[in-house]
């Protein structure tokens, strides 16, 4: 995967409410659901017209790296 897509997609996840189950869009470009389980954001993702969805649950704090 391209490193333009790496950024795109951890910005996506950043952008998402924390401690949520999330569904990418195939291409991972965009965010098809969110929701509080795995069922209901493959649920969702599938009402949205998205049948091959990535899923990720964002964790409850975003830690920082320190360099």
């Amino acid at each position: 995967m391209p490193a333009s897509s790496s950024v795109s997609r951890a910005e996506l996840l950043r952008s998402a409410p924390l401690n949520s189950w999330v569904a990418l869009s195939e291409d991972e470009s965009s965010i098809v659901a969110v929701a509080s389980t795995y069922e209901e954001a493959v649920r969702k993702s599938e009402e949205a017209g998205v049948s091959d969805p990535v899923l990720t649950k964002t964790p409850e704090a975003w830690a920082y790296l320190l360099v």
